[in-house]
């Protein structure tokens, strides 16, 4: 007779394999699609071949005054003007092979999670019906953008669908991601601090994105800058195909970034989160009018926009959720956000409570709030610091890439914004260990910017050096256990025997429960159950940052095989 205990691991198994299915099918829309039409914006097509790409050498790509350059960070720049579609067009064929190559990190994360298509075909019809309004979601600017970007798409994976409908897919990506947490591909966080005195220098904001589906995903980021023929000039860290944001600020000194929060379950598809806040940075230069158009779109998912403004000398979170918009305002001069509702609206809800319990968001949320308060007036190197954190609650080890630090060891980029100063720093491979590089938006979009020839255009003496990090035996050990646990998952499934090597796994990265939960499932798997046991009791002693993961590691000790 099923327990109810038994009933909820079944539940959450269920839930994470149909997650994992759900979320790469909504991103690459499924197999099979070319069946469904989407129609294409009304746009002057001529664009499109008059558009041609001058390559002076050494990586600068240029047209007019749009350029694309590889910086010696490793961060890719760009800068793109004009109207929707020809901004579109002109960021398609200047990013033409990140375009193509972020496309193949899908695809390839496809084959990984979903081998079988069998499955893939099961729920394919599903899907199309999920997305099927997804184009009415998104205004007809944003259509065009993305429409001109996906004239640069390959022809290879036209087996998936026409290009335009696979660009438009992507940009949901995200809001999937945060949807399903629980297979703990985000775990996001952001805070700012100001003088609530006077509008000055002192004003900072600081984020980590954590949003993850691979290592390839991360490589190739793209520091955009963005001169629209309508609305304000702004930046965005983004990857190719995407037009959207999910990090970024404008001419005004107006900052977005967004954090996953729970929600209910969606049974259709809206506005994507990345696209609201594309619209904010292009159309909004104050609090109100940030609120206006976030509390005007229709979304999916339950997520806070942090806002911060120059104009006002503060910040703020916007939550959001299909069904209502909530203002949550500090009583203080910082704000925190990580991945629940704070405001009066939503803080009680079932759900918003369930998560807090059962997920990292609170102990990120308090290790945040301790070394922000702790810190006095901020600066962007303290800033950087405390985004780089790698510690568990009260500075205790918890082991590297634990969702429960700050710093997860996997995050596609950190993030640094002095909105009054138009500054804004981005974290440089590995991870945000590496150097945190300036771009001055005075300089960039004055008058007197020249991107004639190819040149370095940070501030490099406001550079913030990586890391030190780096360079220890802890980082060695990590950068040893990313690259083990393929080799110790393969090692699982296969059920061979090679004790040693996972011995050695275990000591890559020992404070870090998921080592132990691997070596109980091999030893499980092979048969010596009073090892398994011992790695199991071993990795509930950790800190596990998912109530569901411990609860799994509690059945799978109460079922093994002495």
């Amino acid at each position: 007779m099923l327990t109810l205990y038994s009933i909820i691991i079944m539940k959450k198994r269920f839930y994470k394999v149909l997650g994992y299915t759900f979320l790469i099918l909504l991103v690459l829309t499924a197999l099979f699609f070319y069946s469904i039409y989407v129609p294409s914006p009304d746009v002057d097509k001529s664009v499109n071949e008059s558009v041609v790409i001058e390559n002076p050498g050494n990586g600068f790509y240029k047209y007019k005054n749009n350029w694309l350059r590889k910086s010696q960070s490793g961060l890719y720049e760009m800068y793109v003007e004009g109207s929707p579609y020809e901004m579109g067009v002109i960021n398609g064929k200047l990013s033409r092979q990140l375009v193509i190559n972020q496309e193949m990190h899908f695809v390839e994360k496809l084959n990984e999670m979903i081998p079988s298509k069998v499955y893939i075909n099961f729920l394919k019809y599903f899907v199309a019906w999920f997305n099927k309004d997804l184009d009415e979601n998104i205004s007809e600017e944003y259509k065009e953008e993305i429409y001109g970007v996906s004239q640069a798409a390959s022809d290879k994976f036209s087996y998936i669908g026409p290009a335009y409908y696979r660009m438009l897919n992507y940009h949901a990506a995200h809001d999937i991601g945060h949807f399903l947490q629980e297979l703990h591909m985000v775990g996001c966080t952001s805070f700012a601090s100001w003088d609530k005195e006077q509008t000055d220098s002192s004003f900072i904001v600081g984020r980590n994105f954590d949003f993850y589906v691979g290592d390839n995903f991360a490589k190739e980021k793209i520091v955009a800058f963005m001169n629209p023929d309508s609305g304000y000039k702004f930046m965005m860290v983004t990857w190719g195909g995407m037009i959207g944001s999910v990090s970024g600020m404008n001419e005004s000194g107006l900052t977005v970034t967004i954090n996953a929060a729970q929600g209910s379950i969606p049974f259709k598809t809206a506005t994507p989160i990345s696209i609201v806040a594309r619209e904010v940075l292009q159309y909004a230069s104050t609090i109100e009018e940030a609120y206006q158009i976030i509390s005007f779109r229709k979304t999916f998912v339950g997520q806070s926009f942090l806002v911060a403004s120059a104009k006002d000398g503060k910040a703020v979170i916007i939550e959001k959720t299909p069904n209502e918009t909530a203002l949550f305002e500090s009583d203080t001069n910082r704000i925190f956000c990580s991945n629940h509702f704070q405001s009066n609206t939503l803080k009680d809800q079932e759900n918003n409570i369930k998560h807090q319990e059962e997920s990292s968001t609170a102990f990120r949320y308090a290790r945040m709030k301790y070394l922000v308060d702790s810190s006095g007036k901020l600066d962007p190197k303290q800033t950087a610091a405390i985004l780089r954190d790698t510690k568990g609650p009260n500075g205790t080890s918890i082991g590297y890439g634990n969702e429960r630090s700050l710093n997860q060891l996997q995050g596609h980029h950190s993030i640094i914004f002095k909105p009054v100063e138009k500054l804004v720093w981005v974290s440089t491979s590995p991870w945000q260990e590496g150097a945190f590089v300036c771009y001055d938006l005075n300089k960039i979009f004055g008058d007197n910017f020249d991107m004639k020839s190819d040149h370095e255009i940070i501030v490099d003496s406001l550079t913030i050096a990586a890391d030190p990090f780096v360079h220890s035996n802890d980082f060695e050990g990590y950068v040893k256990f990313r690259e083990a646990r393929p080799v110790i998952e393969k090692l699982i499934k296969s059920g061979q025997n090679d004790d040693n090597q996972v011995e050695k796994f275990i000591q890559t990265n020992p404070e870090y429960y998921l080592v132990y939960q691997l070596a109980g499932d091999y030893y499980s798997g092979v048969k010596n159950g009073v090892k398994a046991k011992l790695n199991y009791e071993m990795a509930l002693s950790k800190s596990i940052p998912w109530k569901s993961d411990s609860l799994s590691i509690h059945k799978k000790l109460k079922n093994l095989e002495y």
